[in-house]
């Protein structure tokens, strides 16, 4: 797909790509398949699928009280438990606002590893890693931000996401529709939003804007970006994914990458529009 291209531009030293069809095709790739790039937040719907597989296994229920009076599995994994975005003391009661916080992912993770009776790391490996033939990727910190992995290996989660096998189609729909739609919010280095729709473990594009997914993004579009310079997005209505992978901290280059990261988006769906 020719749209890649413009990621040769980009004020980077690497970067990968590739856009996947919702039938797991490979439409279009640029860059070293099997670098390993730190994903940074692009952690939290790994966590998040695993905390599925989990739900399904009998393991944790997301209803589950996890954390602050009121607080559930559920709250933490839609940034809606009023924990603040590093630190274990609630800033505001559940399902008030929507504070993006790395600390309610390692507090589910830590839910669901006392739950399994093993590392969070192991049971993402089995529950989803080894499943989907991730053989690259790797926990090494965080599960909210501390995932390392190739292209290829979030080329196979990104086709979990637009046909699951790893968990029901019913509970993925659950995951990917806004929770507490009503919430306003602030995505991190974008704006404030007002609803600020988040699924579980997702974040979706709804009426955003501006955004850094593309203008043409459909309202139901899921997808993450990461503090390392990520992103990745899976658009129904195009019924294609886009995966972006640099090695470039977000913050060095975030006017340019809220730039150039809607543009590709775009350039993406147009090419798509026209298969």
């Amino acid at each position: 797909m020719r749209a890649l291209e413009l990621v040769t531009t980009w004020p980077v030293t690497n970067v990968a790509a590739a856009v996947v069809s919702v039938d797991g095709d490979v439409l279009g790739a640029v860059g070293e398949h099997d670098r390993r790039f730190r994903l940074a937040s692009l952690a939290k719907p790994m966590t998040a699928w695993a905390t599925l597989v989990a739900v399904e296994e009998g393991i944790v229920a997301l209803e589950d009280a996890v954390g602050q009076p009121g607080c559930t599995l559920r709250h933490l994994l839609a940034h809606a438990g009023g924990y603040p975005f590093t630190g274990t003391q609630p800033i505001a009661r559940p399902a008030r606002m929507r504070i993006y916080s790395n600390t309610g992912f390692e507090m589910a993770a830590t839910a669901v590893a006392r739950a399994a009776e093993m590392p969070f790391g192991d049971y993402l490996t089995g529950a989803v890693l080894a499943p989907l033939g991730m053989t690259s990727t790797a926990l090494q910190g965080s599960p909210a931000h501390g995932i390392w992995a190739t292209l290829d290996d979030v080329i196979r989660f990104v086709r979990e996401v637009q046909r699951p096998a790893l968990v029901h189609e019913t509970t993925v729909d659950d995951a990917l529709s806004a929770q507490w739609p009503e919430l306003a919010g602030i995505v991190p280095d974008v704006g404030r939003f007002d609803p600020c729709p988040w699924g579980l473990g997702f974040e979706i594009k709804g009426r955003k804007a501006p955004h850094w997914m593309g203008s043409a993004n459909s309202a139901p579009t899921v997808g993450h970006f990461g503090g390392a310079g990520t992103m990745m997005w899976a658009d129904p209505h195009a019924r294609c994914a886009l995966v972006a992978l640099t090695d470039r901290p977000f913050d060095e280059w975030s006017a340019e990458a809220l730039h150039r990261w809607p543009q590709l988006s775009d350039a993406v769906l147009a090419g798509a529009s026209q298969r």
